[in-house]
C-alpha cells in the first residue's frame, strides 16, 4: 500500500515516527511529507527518516488572506505528491491532508488530542473534509464525533510508551547530566500557535521566584522556544531535540508553561505543573484525565502565581516524590494501550479498522498492551 504521511508540526514527528517504521516493515510504501516549521525538518533529517519538504522556505504572505494562500500551495504540493505516487490513504493532522483526500477520493486519516472548543477554527476547517478522526477517548470532536474512533489511551504515548521508549541515564550523561541526583526542567513556550492567542505563561519575575525555591533542593535546566533574559542563560539546555525526554524522564519535577510538554512529563511518571491561562478557562480533556483520575499533572492558572510556588513546595517535602508518581504512571499505564501499536494496524486495515474499534469490547483492546 502506497501511504502519504504529513508532518507539519515537530510534534506530528513523534506521533507518526514508530508507526512509519513499522509500516515500512511490514512492506508499505510510506511517503512522508512535511511543511517548514520551528525544529522539524532538523529532528526528522536527524532521524534518518526519508521525506520530502512541500515547503522548503517560508511562503509570501497575502495580507490577511495569507495562511489561506499558504494553505492553498500546500494543497497544490500535496496533491502532486498523492498522484505521483498512487497513493491510497493520506494521515496526517493538517487541514490539506484532509481536503487533498476528500478530493482525490482517497481514504484520509486525522489523528489529534486536541478538543474541538480549544482549536475551533481548525475543527471547522476539517470537518467537512475528514473520513475519519483518531483521538484518545477523553478528547471532545465536537461535529466530528460521528466521524471519530476513540481509543483507550493518549497520543503521547505512540512515542512515551514502555513499549517504545526506553529512558537512557547514558544520553543524559552526555550533556553532564547526572540521573542519580535531583534537577528540574523548566521550559518557557512561545505561546504563538493559532489557539495561543491572548494566553500568558511564566513571566520573568515568576521563573525568577522558581529558580529561588528550587535552586537549593537541586540543578535547574531550562529550555525556550522565546529568547531568554540574560540572567536565565546559564541555566540554558543545550542538547539534541531529540533526546529531551531521556532528560525529562529522569528529573524530579517538570514546571512549564507548556500543555504539551507537561502531558509528556506526566506520561513519564515525573510531576508536571503547567502554568498558563488555559487552566481555569478551557477544559482539556487529555489534560483533566492525567490530572483528576490520576494524579500525574497539576494545572495552575497564571492568575494564582502564589498558588504555583505553594504546590512546588508541596512536591518537594512530598516523601519518595518519584516512586509515587512511577507508581501512578503505572496505574496509568495498566489501563492505557500502546497507542503505536493501535495506530500501525488502525492504518493498515482500515476502513475495517474503524467499524472494529467503534464495535470493540475490552478483549479488542488488550490487543495493543
Amino acid at each position: 500500500m502506497n501511504i502519504l504521511v504529513e508532518l507539519v508540526h515537530p510534534a506530528h514527528f513523534y506521533y507518526y515516527r514508530d508507526t512509519i517504521a513499522n509500516l515500512r516493515r511490514a512492506g508499505h510504501h510510506v511517503i512522508v511529507a512535511l511543511t517548514t516549521k520551528d525544529l522539524l525538518e532538523d529532528i526528522v533529517r536527524e532521524s534518518g527518516i526519508e521525506y520530502v519538504n512541500i515547503c522548503p522556505k517560508p511562503l509570501k504572505k497575502c495580507g490577511k488572506w495569507g495562511l489561506i494562500c499558504d494553505m492553498l500551495v500546500r494543497d497544490w504540493r500535496m496533491m502532486k505528491l498523492a498522484i505521483k505516487y498512487k497513493v491510497n490513504l493520506i494521515s496526517g493532522s493538517s487541514v490539506e491532508s484532509a481536503q487533498i483526500g476528500w478530493l482525490l477520493r482517497i481514504p484520509n486519516i486525522n489523528i489529534g488530542e486536541d478538543d474541538a472548543h480549544i482549536v475551533p477554527k481548525y475543527t471547522n476547517s476539517i470537518a467537512p473534509f475528514v473520513d475519519v478522526r483518531v483521538s484518545p477517548e477523553s478528547c471532545d470532536n465536537g461535529k466530528i464525533e460521528p466521524k471519530s474512533v476513540h481509543y483507550p489511551g493518549f497520543l503521547k504515548l505512540s512515542y512515551l510508551h514502555p513499549n517504545d521508549f526506553t529512558p537512557s541515564r547514558d544520553v543524559i550523561k552526555r550533556y553532564g547530566i547526572s540521573a542519580d541526583e535531583p534537577y528540574f526542567l523548566i521550559r518557557f513556550s512561545a505561546l504563538n500557535a493559532h489557539h495561543d492567542k491572548g494566553i500568558k505563561g511564566i513571566s520573568t519575575e515568576i521563573a525568577q521566584r522558581l529558580i529561588d525555591i528550587l535552586s537549593p533542593h537541586g540543578k535547574i535546566y531550562i529550555t525556550s522556544e522565546r529568547p531568554l533574559e540574560p540572567q536565565f542563560e546559564q541555566y540554558r539546555l543545550h542538547i539534541n531535540p531529540l533526546d529531551i525526554h531521556h532528560v525529562m524522564a529522569f528529573a524530579t519535577l517538570y514546571i512549564g508553561d507548556s500543555q504539551s510538554m507537561a502531558n509528556e512529563a506526566a506520561m513519564l511518571g515525573v510531576p508536571s505543573l503547567r502554568f498558563n491561562d488555559f487552566v481555569g478557562a478551557k477544559k482539556i480533556g487529555v489534560m483533566e484525565e492525567m490530572e483528576k483520575v490520576y494524579g500525574l499533572t497539576y494545572g495552575i492558572s497564571s492568575k494564582e502565581p502564589e498558588k504555583l510556588y505553594a504546590k512546588v513546595e508541596e512536591l518537594l517535602a512530598m516523601k519518595d516524590l518519584r516512586g509515587t508518581f512511577q507508581e501512578r504512571r503505572e496505574k496509568m499505564l495498566s489501563e492505557k494501550i500502546d497507542v503505536t501499536a493501535f495506530l500501525t494496524y488502525f492504518i493498515e486495515n482500515y476502513p475495517q479498522s474503524a467499524e472494529e474499534a467503534r464495535n470493540a469490547d475490552r478483549s479488542f483492546w488488550k490487543r495493543f498492551k
